[in-house]
């Protein structure tokens, strides 16, 4: 255990879920962990906070946002342009229903996932709608954005720095 987590500090990458005028919510995308700031420090919903939270006396009911490395914005997004030819090439190779990972050159990742012709529109309405894991998986990677190509038959989500 480090001793941040001895004090009681908990230091991670955050994904804002939440955020009004008097406070926010953050989730520790690598534990899953929901914490509830007492006052908001000017986040917005879908910033990406690299920092330590701690518990806020007396009751440690909430915490405050004590340090913060780095802070970001995110987006997501769909995309008018389709998916590239390495993108089709890899959807080809797999079956439907399969989803492929691969590592962008630089910072970042591709997931290809080849579906049924007649459900692409579904599938990345999928994606669009589970916004939280989604950008919860670009805060991880340490990208800014993300990009969702599709045609019939092949999704690709692009996080892109």
């Amino acid at each position: 255990m480090s001793d941040a987590e001895i004090d009681g500090e908990t230091e991670g990458t955050f994904l804002v879920t939440h955020a009004d005028d008097d406070s926010a919510v953050l989730r520790d995308v690598e534990r899953g962990q929901v914490h509830t700031l007492s006052s908001n420090p000017g986040l917005s919903e879908d910033d990406a906070v690299e920092g330590v939270v701690a518990p806020e006396p007396p009751l440690e009911v909430t915490v405050e946002l004590i340090e913060v490395e780095e802070r970001r914005q995110l987006s997501i997004g769909e995309s008018r342009e389709p998916p590239t030819q390495h993108e089709r090439e890899i959807a080809a190779a797999q079956s439907v229903g399969e989803l492929t990972r691969e590592e962008r050159a630089g910072i970042g990742e591709l997931h290809v996932i080849t579906v049924p012709e007649d459900e692409t529109e579904a599938a990345v309405d999928d994606v669009l709608e589970d916004r939280e894991t989604t950008l919860s998986r670009a805060a991880r990677l340490g990208v800014n954005r993300v990009e969702i190509r599709s045609e019939p038959g092949v999704v690709s989500v692009r996080y892109l720095p």
